[in-house]
């Protein structure tokens, strides 16, 4: 026979006992936890370092390490004289181009979802936030790097997605750092435009609804993917992450585009 005091007692353990799961369940939806997401599929878009909607305009020594692309537009200038590293090639308004595109926009859509995220909106990375965790993080507006952001990978597989509704901007010799192993997972959704400042360091892949603009030594480890405007480059290095696929080939490639082709001097006709 159980006493009322007994009784008593064992309803408050259990009182107790549910309080406590109650606060683990919390403690386990904390921002940069459950928001975590998978990466997008990019499809036929992986292979391209670059990919313009209208056009693709470079000035000054750029370097692309790997495929460099316009759609629907065709007018890619500054490549020559510049450099495209092979295995990548050059693709003018062709179907490689087209289906990129396709493949690009629909990863786009997958970013922008509504998903549970934390938002940051109003507050600068690399200034009021200088280190995260993977996860989700939206802006319901601009977002700005005003310094150096650490984006602190688990491990090789953590994701991180920025969720941008307006512009991405970044300001002279901004960076961003990755800390655990984390290469190709790093995704910035724009629903507008992107433009990195002077001597920017960045990290991850840009997919702009409109256009992407790099300024004098600006260098990106990722890929800039812009849906309807253009990519506009002067004396950057834009190449794809160390885990993305590429042919073992290895050199350089002086390419440009004809009639609607991509032609690689050297190598072959797409």
């Amino acid at each position: 026979m159980f006493s009322p005091t007994s009784v008593g007692r064992r309803l408050v353990g259990l009182v107790c006992l549910l309080g406590l799961i109650s606060l683990l369940g919390l403690t386990l939806i904390m921002p940069g936890q459950v928001n975590a997401q998978t990466s997008p599929t990019l499809g036929s878009a992986g292979t391209f370092a670059v990919l313009g909607g209208s056009t693709v305009t470079n000035t000054g020594s750029s370097i692309v390490n790997g495929d460099l692309g316009v759609s629907p537009g065709s007018a890619v200038t500054g490549f020559p004289p510049r450099i495209v590293l092979l295995p990548g090639t050059i693709h003018s308004a062709d179907s490689a181009a087209g289906s990129a595109q396709t493949d690009a926009t629909n990863a786009y859509n997958d970013l922008a979802k509504s998903n549970a995220c934390t938002d940051l909106t109003g507050q600068s990375l690399g200034g009021d936030v200088t280190s995260l965790t993977p996860g989700t993080y939206c802006f319901s507006s601009l977002a700005q790097l005003n310094g150096t952001l650490t984006l602190n990978a688990a491990d090789a597989n953590s994701v991180f997605i920025f969720q941008i509704n307006s512009t991405l901007t970044t300001a002279s010799n901004s960076s961003v750092v990755l800390s655990g192993g984390s290469q190709c997972n790093v995704w910035w959704q724009v629903g507008s435009s992107a433009t990195l400042g002077t001597g920017t360091s960045f990290v991850g892949n840009i997919l702009a609804l409109a256009s992407i603009s790099l300024n004098t030594g600006s260098n990106v480890t990722g890929r800039l993917l812009a849906q309807t405007g253009a990519v506009t480059m002067q004396s950057n290095q834009v190449s794809l992450p160390a885990c993305a696929a590429l042919p073992a080939t290895a050199g350089l490639s002086m390419t440009k585009s004809d009639g609607g082709k991509s032609v690689t001097k050297g190598g072959h006709i797409n």
